[in-house]
């Protein structure tokens, strides 16, 4: 805009009423956010690559909506520094601050769509965005004791247009409640230091367990569970010493050493997260909400809005993580 045209502008700020000073304000204030997302989410052209076919001979390209655009030499696809990330394709980059503080917050979809001014589905389809990359951080090995335990979710539909297509017999009606017990299983394995990883099986069994909890185990550790086949059988198979508690027996505690009073809190915490603040999830979308939980759990320090950007972008492997993830 030219001086000339910009002092005109100017001038007919006064006769601007209330809602329109507001609604100015917001756009202006929207305007400055884009600036500083774009410019915090921008990667350094030394460390660019073209996400297409990973060759690192590329050209900048220009500029679109605040970010630069690169073009590769090998195959000729242009591109910014969003392009394959969970970031891709999302618009209106001057709310995304708030909506990760929403997140920070725990705040609903309804809450945080409220507060952004977006539409709701706009705020769902940024949640599961902003949250893909959580599920692929967690601690990479259990250390000396390691607490276990699993809890049972019914498979949800929840949000699916036609969710109950699966509870109906052949003939049509629904099938009775205790004909429908269809579950899988959030299993939750921490450390005395915090250190925590999770799980979700359809299947709970010996096979299921050892390919996801036998590679984060370290040396010489102490496994503390209920007594269950499941765990005696993975510990008989891997040599692995083994606390198994009578719970149904009223056994919770052994010598003070052997309980797992910090996993059955988690998983206490879980359930009244996903039934008592959301009221259920889909099942589809748990490894989301795990992942998101266990972001919360675990920062000793909230974890900034920006840094939530980061890590979606990054798939999870941003830098500025505490030593016990990656």
């Amino acid at each position: 805009m030219k001086t000339s045209s910009f002092k005109k502008w100017l001038q007919k700020l006064e006769k601007l009423n209330t809602y329109q000073e507001r609604v100015l304000q917001e756009s202006l204030d929207a305007k400055y956010s884009r600036k500083i997302v774009s410019h915090q989410l921008e990667t350094p052209f030394h460390d660019m690559k073209c996400p297409h076919c990973r060759a690192s001979e590329i050209v900048r390209w220009g500029k679109r909506n605040d970010l630069r655009r690169y073009k590769c030499k090998k195959c000729s696809r242009t591109f910014n520094s969003l392009t394959g990330t969970a970031l891709a394709h999302l618009h209106r980059k001057g709310h995304w601050i708030d909506y990760a503080d929403c997140l920070k917050q725990e705040l609903t979809i309804r809450e945080a769509a409220k507060r952004c001014g977006i539409h709701r589905n706009t705020a769902f389809r940024w949640r599961h965005r902003f949250l893909q990359s959580n599920k692929m951080v967690m601690a990479q090995k259990l250390e000396g004791i390691v607490e276990v335990e699993e809890a049972y979710f019914p498979v949800s539909y929840k949000g699916e247009k036609h969710r109950f297509e699966q509870s109906m017999n052949q003939s049509g009606n629904r099938l009775r409640t205790k004909e429908r017990r269809d579950t899988i299983c959030v299993f939750v394995g921490l450390d005395r230091n915090a250190n925590m990883c999770d799980a979700i099986f359809e299947k709970f069994n010996p096979s299921a367990l050892g390919d996801e909890l036998k590679p984060r185990l370290g040396d010489d550790i102490l496994l503390c569970s209920k007594s269950n086949e499941v765990y005696s059988k993975f510990t008989r198979e891997n040599h692995i010493r083994h606390g198994a508690l009578q719970w149904a027996k009223g056994e919770h505690v052994r010598k003070d050493i052997v309980h797992i009073k910090n996993a059955t809190a988690y998983q206490q915490r879980l359930r009244e997260w996903i039934y008592g603040h959301f009221r259920g999830v889909a099942t589809k979308y748990m490894d989301n909400y795990l992942g998101w939980l266990r972001e919360l759990q675990e920062f000793k320090e909230p974890i900034e809005p920006l840094i939530i950007l980061l890590r979606a972008k990054s798939g999870g492997l941003y830098k500025n993580l505490p030593s016990s993830v990656t």
